[in-house]
């Protein structure tokens, strides 16, 4: 009696204190909304919040067959089908409840804190997963460091509207439900992982991490001569309905079937067969020499298999590797070959102080947990080593897949410190030397059968280097909390739509240009007003000013958006014909220069200049932008190129005029800016914002200019003549 009353105690402060934790996660994701307001963050989160009020305002059936023709202008996007609408179903499902009910709660109130409610899950999520791999007291710790580190909440906090609000959450709890089957060799457990993985799907296109995860999971197994009736109905199960759940949606299709990234996934069930096939007739038939047989079936066969592959790869019935996926093993392949995935800041490697900053002292416990997981090595082990493996590989040629990374960290710290902790304040040692077997245990994990603990034995250290050792962990603990709420508060917390400054006597300056131009764009423009400007902005132009683009941050056609930056990169004589081809009636820049924004369009410029030499490599050249000396300038120093081309003329149109035609003083930049400011003929400034940080221009009509395209020559021989004369006596340079 007085152990179940203990059990029972110990259960409801396991259950109050995850309660806690998920209180914390939750909170610790809502400084965005204290600090500024209730608002979608970033670029692709707007993209997701239209898609979604679609599915909301005329329902499901229309945001499936959803064309977009206000996208990609004069192509359009089919955008039903071209997104993964998980995350989109998820909020409409959500909000369909609460007004069943009678709240009435705002759409974009549900999208702001989907994040957040989301971190909630993923906190049980990896409770369950590290109970599966130690005990309810990892488990524990595992929750909080998930709940808190800010490698997650960097995706999760209220306002961050994307695929990944829900994705890390399915990623984890599908690892979880994978474990379970197993462990318990169970069909239904298969069928759940098969189904959440189908939601993974759906969400987010790193599915495929899981993908391959699991096949590999159940690969090195094989290797290890562990395999058994219950990985065969695991992984049989998962990967029949979960491949034919992955097919119903309408981005994936028969990728499953027909792309590399899944050849693995099907190479393993089909290995998987075989060996089935010759366990069964191992059962019947006890000779040497049949055995001899079967294994060079086995081998013939996946050998034959391999050369099938390699084949209809050849033939373009199964489509090569993607270069998204080659940029991952080759970190030089993507600026040499798809710029415009090099050229996304969060594809770059991250530096040293990226895994401290999103991990803090768990990337030092990330490899102890490791070692504990070898000791003892069980099936559910051997998957975590694995993930932790990819992971760390994965995260160090990409730092938006530290995202992926975290959850292992976190669940890998959670062993290392739980077992530190056990050794040094659990109850006195007590071992056996009759090992503790199970009917289902396979003879290699007999083999690793730790002894069951029955006699006391000392502890191993003395009370001082205990109390010595539980204060630095304290101390390690009190320090991760306050790194984190700092990171979280800081540097995750800030809407890209919204800056905040500090003025000299320490009180806040919000800087709201962004919105402020969108929505005099929306204002003071006709409806089916075309606007150009970076892929970047594409999202929260159509977002918040629901005006017509060009580009967006889909990034689905490369030639459209080197259409843009040859517009960019060129003289304005030749990028007027562009304009007037593709009916631009705007043009929108973000200039940084007066308030040192740097992650201006100047800044992207060479990128715009990259993608666009990769299609029209005789007229664009990157070096031409560039000094004799290498250097990339902006002042008085710059090259004719760079002077010539209309960003950097839309950039620092009348910016002198801020110095009372001085020297002006491009701040993001730190360095003077042109002595003279550039001038315009073929296109107007309607809007400068007021911090100079977003600039818009009206492409003037031909009959406003007087010129037809036949009149080009004698019109570039006019604009010749206003150029004004730059001097060169600039020193300042560009790095």
């Amino acid at each position: 009696m007085m152990r179940d009353e203990q059990r029972n105690v110990a259960s409801l402060l396991r259950t109050v204190t995850l309660v806690l934790i998920i209180g914390a996660a939750v909170s610790s994701r809502l400084f965005a909304v204290v600090r500024y307001e209730s608002i979608i963050h970033e670029f692709d989160p707007w993209f997701n919040f239209r898609a979604t009020k679609v599915l909301t305002e005329d329902g499901y059936y229309r945001f499936w067959n959803w064309f977009d023709p206000s996208a990609w202008y004069p192509l359009g996007r089919a955008a039903g089908g071209t997104v993964y609408p998980g995350l989109m179903i998820t909020t409409g499902t959500l909000y369909n409840i609460l007004h069943f009910f009678n709240i009435p709660v705002n759409i974009r109130d549900v999208c702001v804190m989907l994040a957040p409610l989301f971190s909630g899950f993923t906190v049980i999520a990896a409770y369950l997963f590290t109970k599966t791999m130690k005990d309810e007291c990892a488990a524990l710790l595992a929750a909080i460091f998930i709940g808190i580190a800010p490698g997650y909440i960097s995706r999760s906090v209220a306002g961050s509207y994307d695929n990944e609000a829900i994705a890390i959450f399915l990623l984890l709890f599908t690892f979880y439900l994978w474990i379970r089957a197993i462990k318990d060799g169970s069909v239904a457990y298969g069928v759940l992982t098969a189904l959440f993985y189908f939601y993974m799907v759906a969400a987010w296109g790193g599915y495929v991490f899981i993908t391959n995860m699991i096949p590999l999971h159940v690969f090195v197994l094989l290797l290890m001569g562990r395999y058994s009736g219950k990985i065969y109905v695991a992984y049989s199960t998962f990967y029949a309905i979960g491949v034919l759940a992955s097919m119903q949606i309408p981005f994936v299709g028969f990728q499953p079937l027909r792309t590399s990234e899944h050849m693995a996934a099907l190479g393993v069930f089909g290995l998987l067969q075989l060996i089935a096939l010759v366990e069964l007739c191992r059962r019947y038939v006890n000779s040497s020499e049949f055995r001899k047989v079967m294994t060079t079936f086995v081998i013939c066969v996946a050998l034959l298999s391999f050369v099938a592959l390699v084949g209809l790869t050849y033939a373009g019935f199964v489509a090569p590797w993607t270069g998204r996926f080659y940029s991952l093993w080759d970190t030089g392949y993507a600026k040499k070959h798809i710029p415009i995935i090099a050229s996304v800041s969060e594809h770059q490697p991250p530096t040293w102080t990226a895994y401290f900053t999103d991990l803090h002292f768990l990337i030092l416990l990330f490899p102890v947990g490791i070692f504990y997981l070898f000791r003892e090595l069980r099936d559910e082990h051997v998957f975590v080593v694995i993930y932790a493996v990819a992971g760390s590989y994965f995260s160090g040629v990409m730092v938006r897949l530290m995202l992926t990374l975290t959850p292992c960290v976190c669940v890998s710290a959670a062993i290392a410190l739980s077992t530190i902790l056990d050794t040094y304040l659990g109850p006195s040692d007590t071992f056996s030397d009759t090992p503790n077997d199970t009917p289902n245990d396979t003879p290699v994990q007999k083999r690793k059968a730790k002894p069951t603990l029955e006699r006391p034995r000392p502890r191993i250290a003395g009370l001082d280097i205990r109390v010595f050792v539980v204060g630095s962990i304290m101390l390690m603990l009190q320090l991760f909390v306050l790194h984190c709420t700092y990171i979280t508060s800081f540097t995750y917390s800030s809407p890209s739509v919204v800056l905040a400054s500090q003025r000299s006597d320490g009180s806040q300056l919000i800087i709201d240009d962004f919105r402020e131009a969108y929505y005099w764009l929306h204002e003071n423009t006709a409806e089916d007003a075309k606007v150009m400007s970076w892929w970047d902005y594409g999202y929260q132009i159509a977002g918040f000013a629901n005006r017509t683009t060009l580009v967006d941050n889909n990034t689905w056609n490369n030639t459209h958006i080197a259409t843009v930056g040859r517009a960019m990169s060129t003289t304005e004589e030749k990028a007027y014909p562009i304009l007037r081809k593709h009916d631009v009636d705007y043009i929108l820049v973000v200039f940084g220069g007066l308030i040192g924004y740097s992650g201006d369009d100047i800044n992207k410029f060479l990128w715009m200049i990259r993608i666009s030499e990769g299609i029209w490599p005789e007229e664009i050249n990157e070096s031409k932008f560039f000094t004799p000396r290498g250097e990339y300038r902006i002042d008085d120093g710059a090259t004719e190129t760079m002077r010539e081309s209309l960003m950097y003329k839309m950039s620092y149109y009348r910016f002198n005029e801020v110095f009372q035609g001085g020297t002006s003083m491009d701040r993001a930049r730190g360095t003077a800016g042109p002595s003279r400011s550039p001038t315009l003929d073929t296109i107007e400034e309607v809007y400068t914002s007021e911090n100079w940080l977003v600039r818009i221009y009206r492409v003037k009509k031909e009959d406003a200019l007087g010129r037809t395209h036949k009149d080009a020559n004698a019109f570039e021989h006019g604009r010749r003549r206003k150029k004004p004369a730059f001097s060169t006596h600039g020193s300042a340079v560009v790095n």
